[in-house]
């Protein structure tokens, strides 16, 4: 496999590929999904390491009420990456920011999985979005608590200044095995579908390294101190078998922003939303309906 994934090979089975389009925006080549229809507009922000694939069942279940984009984050999936050392939170909500400008698209509804969540925070506390509510899901929105918050950032800077790195991981992937335990780890279950296009993403080593700029670009200390002026509704949606973002951290958003909405789902883990779209699109509704 090429270091990029490449549409007419890799991208020849991609969920909702008849959404699909390709558009340049300053500075980078987007894939971008956009179902069809009318109507308020859902905005889907997937996590880091993550695509447009992971929306592939909730997209087609929100597309029956909004018309629902979403896209591949910069140096994820089919999306170019940002240059080497600038895949900042500020920056990602600029390049964001900028390609909804150009699809001519202002969301009513924000829903961000994982780091998703915390773009889609982002975005509404620097008047960039303004939807009717923000949903997160399995939501990183906190800096780590404790020694992990200390170890990781620096580990991570290392990992991404490091070519090596990214290719030697992408070469274990090629193993289907250990694709199984990677996912296992976050306390999900996915079909051979999810499992086959994680192991597509990540046999890449040019989605892996995209994916360790953003995380050794991540800091989430400035959102942590905005958080509180958070005005848009928010709903948390926790899978309380998350092995990646602690369902404890519902706790500890509600300390930061009490009037947020939880739910918590059982048996389910980080990727819940793939796990269970249906389940996952009913809580989605009914906060919506209640709003």
């Amino acid at each position: 496999m090429a270091d990029r994934l490449q549409w007419d090979v890799d991208g020849r089975d991609w969920p909702n590929r008849a959404w699909s389009r390709f558009v340049t925006v300053r500075r980078l080549r987007w894939h971008v999904q956009v179902s069809p229809g009318h109507g308020e507009t859902a905005l889907l922000i997937h996590g880091t390491g993550a695509s447009t694939h992971s929306w592939r069942d909730l997209a087609q279940i929100l597309a029956t009420q909004y018309r629902v984009v979403a896209m591949d984050l910069p140096g994820h999936g089919f999306t170019a990456p940002l240059p080497a050392g600038s895949a900042s939170l500020p920056v990602i909500v600029r390049e964001l920011q900028a390609l909804l400008d150009h699809l001519g698209l202002e969301p009513q509804l924000a829903i961000g999985h994982s780091a998703g969540a915390a773009i889609a925070a982002r975005m509404v506390l620097d008047g960039m979005l303004k939807p009717r509510a923000i949903v997160s899901l399995n939501g990183a929105l906190l800096p780590l608590p404790g020694l992990s918050g200390t170890i990781f950032p620096p580990v991570a800077k290392l990992l991404a200044a490091n070519s090596l790195a990214a290719r030697m991981f992408a070469w274990r992937a090629a193993d289907p095995a250990a694709v199984r335990r990677l996912v296992a780890s976050t306390g999900s279950t996915l079909d051979r579908d999810g499992l086959a296009y994680y192991g597509r993403l990540i046999r890449s080593p040019a989605h892996v390294a995209g994916t360790l700029q953003m995380m050794a670009g991540w800091d989430l200390a400035a959102l942590r101190r905005d958080l509180p002026r958070l005005s848009v509704p928010m709903l948390m949606i926790v899978g309380l078998q998350d092995g990646t973002v602690s369902p404890a951290e519902a706790d500890r958003m509600l300390r930061v922003l009490p009037q947020t909405k939880v739910v918590r789902l059982a048996g389910l883990g980080h990727l819940a939303h793939e796990e269970q779209a249906a389940t996952v699109a009913r809580a989605i509704a009914e906060f919506v309906a209640g709003l």
